[in-house]
């Protein structure tokens, strides 16, 4: 059977709604046609979209009506497409035009504006033919005029509207409009065209609704599609992190919600719900409006106290080491073992192993540790001595034996190692400050951390029964990966009324999380953040959106969380630590030469500058606390000294440090920046030699090489000396001639002339005497100079260091 179809825009659907080619499935309804078409799909986006599937029966040549807003026909014009998926056709898609109501007016042939009186609206109608009755009288005729006119009546004026008629005979008769006294319109076009006026002036009221009315043609009862994607307010992800309480060894519990509103004209009753976490792209373009140039809204000012904050994920783990292995039986894998990890008798580490029997304990420093494995009905297992290296990983799997629990198996067996993930994306599970119980489902035990708070009961619901319940919740949403996007798509159809919104489910599930303090370099104040080291264990991304903390059955906090892919790892910040203080100082060190190179004639110096910034911190709590410090990551500069950052980011260092109760603590981050500079060795002088020396930059051997550079330096300087001298001199006896000869011509040839003659005669003698030999000292020089210049050249050249 033929299909008919009508696509007003080009749109490819592939996977799910924008993304996935399928053919549309076909929600059969009652046998009675319906003028409006039920919303049975609906897919949200983040980029301000959602794709629509409608799907209703039509009935031989009907008409159905679907409502959307200004802002969202734009969208659907662009993307509509119309299936009569029984052989009929859609012969017509037509929308109400949103000319402005002034220039459809205008279009009337009644010269009337959306603000008139009795009177304008008479006078427009000059020319028509009326009918003009009162109790006594009646009048008929076109109009002529519409006046005022002025009535004393007990010596009090009033002013009246009175419209002037001319009759058919040619009487021209006068009516004031009195109370009581109607006007009758004869003309049924004229009275056609009043009502188009009246009714697009009502139309203001209902002026933002656009009816997209599909006519469709065909014989019988069919079934009718309709899909497209259309402007809708983004969806918002909120989450609640349900931390235990004290003594309680059980994960975190994280749930998450949607809140959707429905803003498209048309209830959603039933509707298969999906929220995609991404933001394909997607705009605007105006095909059913005139064009205006968007503002940007710039909302007014307003002071926060405590403004929430991201934090970046990590870049790269450094200096860490883990243990990891999976737990078995000769029935197969045990969940539920705990692996404890411990370092000269003191806690390192413990997590349980999950239901595949994996486990797996991170932030390990280098160094030999014990490892114990044990379960109820289990003979226990221990390693003693296992190597821990930085960055890498020791695998340790074990096969447990039935047994009491107090016999030891002790292991032997060589363990593994591989290199972390150095992005980071390890599985990483938090820190245990002291022994406890394992965990279950994922088995993470969260040690260390400040439960004491409202752990109360009320009215019967006691911590273990909300926790057991929390445990219990189960996502409403299933999870699936939509190529660079994430899919929840609700278990349940929904339903939400025209223009309300809900709160509907899309994640539950354990996690794993850390109580931390975070304090930033930079910060405006010395008190930290209290955060969650959170590790998103589930198989969902959790979508960017708020987060609130329930700590102990009481509120902790609030902030915003960043996306998280499943295994990422996130700082998130939610309440200010009034209990941990923290000061930083900066120490810059001279710059100390660390090597000299001699090469090709160039010395060249290595340095370093040296910055320590020492962290002082006070915690003034009755318990510890784990402070992690972000240290800015600078260009050029490295790390130096012993302090290891736990995690770095794109511009931070982050630190971990335990702060003992009613101490302080400290932690120096040292920062190295090499300083290279090169400068040649023949511009060297004895000064700078000797700044070298006093700084033990040079050897021996190297600093008598420079200082015979200098010595040869200051010989060629002494040559060149003389030779200045020596041209000196010449230039003065070429000036003296010069004077002699011009004098020797002014002589007239007197005997007092003659002997003067003379005498100048002798002196030119002389001084051409001396001018040989000076010439001659200077050629020596010259060639003596240009020698010790070569002969420098070389040895500069030879030099090595």
């Amino acid at each position: 059977m033929k299909r008919a179809l009508v696509v007003l825009s080009l749109l490819i659907v592939v996977g799910t709604g924008l993304l996935g080619a399928q053919t549309p499935a076909v929600v059969r309804q009652p046998d009675q046609p319906a003028d409006r078409l039920p919303v049975r799909r609906v897919v949200l986006y983040k980029s301000g979209v959602g794709y629509f599937e409608h799907v209703g029966r039509v009935r031989g040549n009907q008409n159905v009506t679907i409502e959307f807003t200004s802002g969202q026909l734009d969208d659907v014009l662009k993307s509509l497409t119309v299936l009569d998926l029984d052989g009929g056709r859609v012969t017509n898609v037509g929308y109400n035009s949103e000319a402005g109501l002034e220039r459809r007016l205008g279009a009337l042939r009644l010269p009337v504006g959306q603000q008139t009186s009795r009177s304008a609206f008479l006078s427009a109608l000059r020319g028509a033919k009326l009918e003009v009755k009162s109790a006594t009288a009646r009048w008929a005729g076109r109009l002529l005029s519409v006046e005022q006119a002025e009535r004393t009546s007990n010596g009090v004026s009033t002013t009246v509207d009175t419209i002037s008629l001319v009759s058919d005979n040619g009487d021209v008769s006068t009516i004031a409009l009195d109370p009581g006294v109607t006007v009758h319109i004869v003309e049924a076009e004229l009275n056609q065209e009043v009502s188009r006026y009246l009714a697009l002036v009502g139309s203001i009221r209902d002026q933002d609704v656009r009816r997209l009315t599909i006519a469709t043609a065909g014989v019988g009862d069919r079934d009718l599609f309709v899909s497209y994607v259309s402007e809708v307010p983004v969806w918002k992800a909120t989450y609640r992190l349900m931390l235990p309480a004290d003594g309680d060894a059980r994960a975190p519990l994280l749930q998450g919600w949607a809140i959707v509103d429905n803003t498209v004209g048309q209830d959603w009753d039933n509707v298969q719900l999906s929220l995609v976490a991404g933001a394909p792209q997607a705009f605007i373009q105006q095909i059913s409006r005139p064009y205006y140039v968007q503002r940007p809204v710039v909302p007014l000012p307003a002071r926060a106290l405590l403004a929430p904050q991201t934090h970046q994920g990590a870049m790269a783990l450094a200096g860490a080491g883990a243990v990891t292995g999976t737990v078995t039986d000769r029935d197969g894998n045990v969940s539920g073992a705990v692996v404890r990890v411990t370092r000269n008798g003191a806690a390192a580490g413990q997590a349980g192993t999950d239901q595949a029997g994996r486990y797996r304990i991170d932030n390990l420093a280098p160094g030999d540790y014990d490892v114990t494995i044990s379960m109820q009905n289990y003979k226990t297992v221990q390693w003693r001595g296992v190597a821990v290296s930085g960055g890498m990983e020791t695998v340790l799997n074990a096969a447990l034996e039935v047994g009491k629990m107090t016999d030891t198996v002790t292991r032997l067996d060589a363990v593994e190692e591989v290199t972390l993930n150095s992005a980071g994306g390890s599985n990483f599970v938090m820190r245990s400050a002291g022994a406890g119980g394992g965990g279950r489902g994922g088995g993470t035990t969260i040690a260390g951390l400040d439960n004491s708070k409202f752990n109360v009961t009320i009215d019967g619901v006691t911590p273990e029964r909300l926790q057991n319940a929390l445990a219990a919740v189960q996502s409403d949403a299933t999870g699936a990966g939509l190529g660079d996007l994430f899919e929840y798509k609700l278990k349940e159809a929904v339903t939400i009324r025209k223009n309300q919104s809900a709160l509907v489910p899309i994640a539950a599930g354990e996690v794993e999380a850390e109580r931390v303090s975070l304090w930033t370099r930079g910060s405006q104040t010395t008190r930290p953040l209290r955060a969650v080291w959170l590790k998103n264990t589930t198989t969902l991304t959790l979508d960017a959106g708020t987060f609130s903390v329930l700590d102990g059955q009481a509120f902790a906090g609030e902030g915003l969380m960043e996306s998280l892919k499943p295994g990422e790892r996130r700082l998130l910040s939610y309440a200010m630590d009034s209990g941990l203080n923290v000061d930083a100082k900066n120490a810059t060190a001279p710059r100390r030469t660390m090597q000299v190179l001699v090469n090709r004639g160039m010395l060249t110096q290595k340095s370093e500058d040296r910055q320590t910034m020492t962290y002082n911190i006070r915690n003034e709590n009755t318990e510890p606390r784990t402070l992690v410090i972000e240290h800015p990551v600078r260009a050029g500069w490295t790390l130096g000294g012993t302090a290891t950052p736990v995690e770095t980011t794109a511009t931070w260092y982050r630190f971990r440090l335990v702060v003992a109760p009613k101490t302080t603590a400290t932690m120096a981050v040292e920062e190295v920046h090499p300083v290279e500079a090169q400068v040649a060795i023949s511009t060297m002088t004895d000064d700078t030699v000797t700044v070298l020396v006093r700084a033990q930059a040079i050897p021996a051997p190297l600093e008598a090489s420079l200082r015979e550079v200098v010595t040869r330096k200051t010989e060629i300087a002494r040559l060149t000396t003389e030779m200045a001298n020596r041209q000196s001199e010449l230039d003065a006896i070429a000036r003296d001639q010069q004077r002699l000869r011009e004098n020797m011509q002014a002589l007239k040839g007197s005997r007092e002339e003659r002997e003067l003659l003379q005498r100048y005669v002798r002196q030119l003698g002389e001084q051409e005497s001396r001018l040989e030999v000076v010439r001659a000292d200077l050629a020596r020089l010259t060639t003596s100079r240009q020698q010790a210049q070569a002969d420098l050249a070389r040895f500069i050249e030879g030099l090595k260091g």
